[in-house]
């Protein structure tokens, strides 16, 4: 569980990844063994081939170094794995403040020189049944529903001309509203416990509402250039540097926000907020694998995904206690500062120092770890500080995730799971629209608040649901199988449902509308509970099978796919909903190719994590199923291998390894 070598295993002959753990499947092909070092691209520096790579015992990190250190099991690596979970209660509160800032409310033209009572409201604050003609709600969104919601939460503002654009759609069943876009001035209703936001600030109604959506995405988009950005430095210049410097940035442009003058700058100021805060959950993300020993490392990162979900859960309360938009945004960044204090008590990543070879540095970080923990050096009965004493002189290697490409598997296995990771977060608003929409009118969602925790508590069973999947069938099972929910509730609501419309229009079918939207709330609940589990898991993945040389780039890819599926949402609805049909049928076809392509990817549980590119090239595709006890499995050795004449060179490049070793791994005998 420490990572630590099976008794009897010699330290020096397991190569990282070699190691095979103790899988639910049994029996899985261990990784092949690291190249030799004469394949390898030899140290300019070094004039023999015994010395182009640092020792074997160094690179296996899990194996060697972290059982030195106490595993998880020290003081200190808790404290920091600690430190690692109290941000996410921030990013928390940041990643769902545009359901608040920029929430869409209710508006009808402000009576001039009538008081309130004409605007529509009474003398005792409610509604009389006349002045429900008097108001027109906003296109509905995931989050945007046609109700109202606390009778203070009314807000005033005057803004410019509404000019001649057609009239938004009136509730149902109620009187035609045409001249509210031709107003001058408008009074809104907010839903979101807000007595004003940005959208009632600057008027972003009629012919100004597209502004709204720019100002949506405008957060997405500095979240995806700066998980691409962010992700190339931190495997450049350290995990530390880009978290800190993260950190500085967004309470800058965070606060400045703030103070926006216009929808203009608030929309840009969102955009780097957005960048910064992509480096921060992307470093954060890292730093949280890389401390952990295999059988921990699932829940480490879902326990980060709780707390992440406590400040979804808390918003609401948040913004009821702020009142004004620009406070909210104040008390959403404004504990950021804390991180400042990581400056001085969050080191550089271990594992990332060691894959580097910047082993001077990390002997320094060693003898840090080992004074926190008060642990005895003599306990080093593998010799890693010797080892380290012999490699302090070898210069540092860096990588970029461009580097990738060269590669045979491993840029198979990150397009992959980018695929997902943009399927299941671009399909999970179909589902969102489905459940909200227009088309299924349920008492129980026409509400601002009941949206929000509907959905806050899909992604909460879902997590819950991961932890359970992931533990009994691993992590590309239960990948699998989420695809496949996702995949089942897509396909049954786009042609089960328009079958069961097409009945219910025959008086003798006994099928009604109501049938119809009660099977679609199934399917959609169903489709995002599945999605949110596909997204996040592939995120996860992604970082156990990239090589901690370029895992921050692998990841951002993965994150940046997965803000391209966010993004359709703000841009569907820019488009006042045209194509989103087409959209929900093209995320329904990739479904059905993730699921053949999730079998290709390899498994990853309680494995050690590759370091270098050499290693996460070896980490391939171990069959599904275990093989039973006593069956030859279906792979040559390199001695079989070199029988066949076509396969000379395959055979030939495999001479430096083992005789039983296979394609995919270490044929057992």
């Amino acid at each position: 569980e420490n990572g630590s070598l099976p008794p009897g295993d010699a330290a020096a002959s397991a190569p990282l990844g070699g190691r095979a753990g103790p899988s639910g499947g049994g029996g899985e092909i261990q990784p092949l063994p690291a190249p030799h070092p004469a394949a390898g691209g030899q140290h300019p520096g070094c004039s023999s081939a015994a010395a182009a790579a640092p020792s074997l015992l160094l690179l296996d990190y899990d194996g060697s170094v972290l059982p030195f250190l106490g595993g998880l099991g020290g003081g200190y690596q808790k404290t920091l794995v600690l430190l690692t979970w109290i941000p996410a209660l921030f990013i928390g509160f940041s990643q769902f403040s545009d359901s608040f800032l920029l929430d869409q409310p209710n508006f009808w033209c402000r009576g001039a020189g009538k008081g309130a009572e004409l605007a529509g409201v009474t003398a005792t604050g409610r509604w009389d049944s006349g002045d429900v003609a008097n108001w027109t709600s906003p296109p509905t969104t995931p989050f945007s529903t046609a109700s109202w919601g606390a009778a203070g939460n009314l807000s005033n503002s005057s803004g410019a001309d509404g000019g001649d654009t057609p009239p938004l759609p009136s509730p149902p069943d109620k009187g035609d509203n045409a001249s509210n876009c031709d107003c001058h001035a408008w009074d809104y209703g907010i839903r979101t416990g807000l007595v004003q936001n940005v959208v009632s600030k600057w008027d972003l109604v009629c012919d100004n509402a597209w502004k709204v959506h720019i100002a949506k995405f405008s957060l997405l988009v500095g979240l995806i250039f700066g998980y691409l950005i962010t992700g190339c430095i931190a495997d450049w210049v350290g995990r530390r540097p880009v978290l800190l410097f993260s950190i500085i940035f967004i309470l800058i442009f965070g606060l400045t926000v703030a103070l926006s003058v216009n929808v203009t700058m608030f929309s840009t100021l969102r955009f780097f907020e957005g960048f910064c805060l992509a480096g921060i959950i992307l470093t954060l993300y890292a730093l949280r694998i890389e401390l952990c020993p295999p059988g921990k490392r699932f829940m480490i990162t879902m326990v980060a995904s709780f707390v992440a979900m406590a400040g979804q859960f808390l918003m609401p309360g948040l913004a009821a206690l702020c009142r004004d938009w620009q406070v909210l945004q104040a008390l959403i960044i404004c504990p950021f500062l804390l991180m400042l204090l990581y400056w001085s008590i969050f080191p550089e990543s271990l594992r990332w120092l060691m894959a580097t070879q910047q082993f001077e540095s990390a002997k320094k970080l060693i003898l840090h770890f080992t004074q926190k923990n008060c642990m005895n050096p003599e306990s080093d009965i593998k010799g890693v500080m010797p080892e380290l004493e012999k490699e302090l002189s070898r210069r540092p290697k860096k990588v970029c995730i461009v580097k990738v490409v060269g590669t045979r598997n491993l840029w198979k296995n990150i397009v992959v799971l980018c695929v997902n990771s943009l399927t299941g977060y671009g399909i999970h608003h179909c589902f969102a629209r489905s459940m909200m929409g227009h088309e299924v009118k349920v008492p129980l969602l026409e509400n601002f608040y009941a949206d929000y925790y509907t959905v806050a508590s899909i992604a909460l069973a879902s997590c819950l649901a991961m932890c359970v999947v992931v533990r009994f069938l691993g992590r590309r099972g239960g990948l699998l199988l989420f695809m496949i929910l996702t995949a089942l509730a897509s396909l049954l609501q786009l042609g089960l449902l328009n079958l069961i419309g097409k009945y219910s229009q025959h008086p003798d079918s006994g099928m009604s509308d109501s049938v119809k939207d009660k099977f679609s709330i199934t399917f959609s609940i169903v489709g995002m509970f599945a999605s949110h589990a596909v997204g996040s898991l592939s995120v996860f993945f992604c970082a156990e099978i990239t090589p901690t040389v370029i895992r921050c780039g692998g990841l951002g890819l993965v994150l940046a796919s997965a803000g391209f599926g966010m993004l359709t949402a703000p841009i569907i609805d820019l488009h006042n909903q045209k194509g989103y049909f087409l959209h929900h049928i093209i995320f329904a076809c990739c479904t059905l190719i993730c699921i053949i392509c999730i079998l290709l990817l390899p498994e990853s549980r309680n494995q050690s994590l590759p370091e270098n590119i050499s290693n996460g090239e070896h980490y391939t595709r171990q069959p599904l199923l275990p093989h039973k006890k006593g069956e030859q499995p279906l792979l040559l050795t390199n001695a079989e291998l070199k029988d066949y004449s076509g396969l000379h060179d395959a055979a030939t490049a495999g001479d430096g390894l083992p005789e039983n070793a296979t394609a995919n791994g270490m044929k057992s005998m």
